[in-house]
């Protein structure tokens, strides 16, 4: 099944089962299975142009909202926020990229209009 929008980020679950993808600009995070089918979709005003997407080990799933200036966790499943993990008041702006480091338990956010990186230790 080919599903006709643009991708911008994909990311895949630990367990190889689903596929997670940004579409910055329709402002959503879309579930795929393995085979293409559609599981999901989450979008929500406070999340504004995803882009950066990251799986964590563990099947955490980490989305930038470029426009809104936010990273946020979404469940494992798609469709829900868990938590806003920073925002423009931790230093957020125009967030492009994020990764978690299991070394340092931290969240690193790559920023677009600046060169600065933000790291982010988590507990």
């Amino acid at each position: 099944m080919l599903l006709c929008f643009a991708v911008d980020k994909c990311a895949v679950s630990p367990t190889g089962d689903r596929l997670y993808i940004t579409n910055w600009d329709q402002d959503k995070l879309r579930t795929l299975a393995r085979d293409g089918t559609l599981l999901a979709t989450y979008s929500d005003p406070a999340l504004e142009g995803p882009s950066g997407l990251h799986v964590t080990p563990a099947g955490q799933v980490l989305v930038c909202g470029d426009y809104s200036h936010t990273v946020h966790q979404v469940g494992w499943e798609g469709e829900s926020k868990l938590a806003t993990l920073a925002t423009e008041e931790d230093g957020v702006w125009w967030p492009w990229s994020v990764c978690y480091s299991s070394t340092t338990s931290s969240i690193i956010v790559g920023q677009d209009r600046d060169d600065n990186i933000l790291v982010f230790k988590v507990e």
